[in-house]
């Protein structure tokens, strides 16, 4: 009795967190609406840091300001990846929109072009207390001690990114291409994946292997409530294990 009254409460929460889910999504998007409604892409920028220093720094077991699995899908680009799956939802825009590009300063951070030919630039400081600021106080801008400065445009560098080399990158394309399950099985199996190469159990280019051959098998689909995520979550999990077994 006690198992059920647990579960009739966690389907409960579920239910709310969905409703109010779909409250939020339909508010935003509304704010951002008239905005973004002459947007012609969205250019994401990125360091493109594969790193050998990165894969030495995890494999020594050195602990990094970012932690240990971000280093790593930062190593990858998969943690652009998922950036391309945020910017399709947020914005309403296709996989086709969303560009990467490689950016080594880092001063940038992304970029937005207009059907009339302009480009607006997100440029500030490189601090995550910065998103994280505008993400609690949005439509507010509260004061920081935060400043740029601008020195650092003096020298800036812009390339597209070589997909042979980061394969997540491209993994992540296909999987916002085709939505749905496809973006929470790349995430799911990037974890599990990540996992393994943190415990020296698959090589660095394992990481691409698994994703690719979950993504293979993940069939398409469209979850519409948090219970059928998590649903879709477990199973690309569990495939991803049993490939790794």
């Amino acid at each position: 009795m006690a198992e059920k009254f647990e579960d009739k409460r966690i389907n409960e929460a579920l239910d709310l967190l969905n409703e109010l889910a779909k409250e939020k999504k339909a508010e935003l998007q509304g704010m951002v609406s008239e905005k973004y409604s002459h947007l012609k892409s969205v250019l994401e920028g990125a360091s493109g840091r594969m790193g050998e220093e990165v894969r030495d720094t995890i494999a020594h077991g050195e602990e990094t300001v970012m932690g240990r699995r971000i280093t790593i899908d930062s190593a990858t680009m998969l943690n652009k990846g998922l950036e391309i799956i945020e910017a399709c939802r947020l914005f309403d825009v296709t996989a086709a929109q969303v560009r990467v590009t490689v950016h080594p300063q880092s001063t940038v951070h992304s970029l937005v072009e207009y059907v009339d030919g302009s480009i607006l630039a997100q440029i500030s400081v490189t601090d995550m207390r910065l998103p994280i600021l505008y993400a609690l106080a949005y439509p507010e801008r509260p004061a920081s001690t935060l400043t740029f400065n601008l020195a650092a445009l003096s020298h800036l560098d812009f390339e597209p990114p070589d997909f042979e080399r980061f394969p997540c990158l491209r993994l992540a394309f296909d999987a916002a291409e085709k939505g749905g399950a496809h973006c929470i099985a790349l995430n799911a199996a990037d974890e599990v994946a990540v996992e393994a190469f943190l415990d020296r159990r698959i090589p660095f280019t394992g990481i691409p292997r698994t994703i690719e051959r979950v993504l293979a098998s993940t069939p398409e689909a469209h979850p519409a409530t948090i219970a059928e995520v998590l649903a879709a979550d477990r199973e690309a999990r569990e495939t991803a294990r049993a490939l790794l077994a």
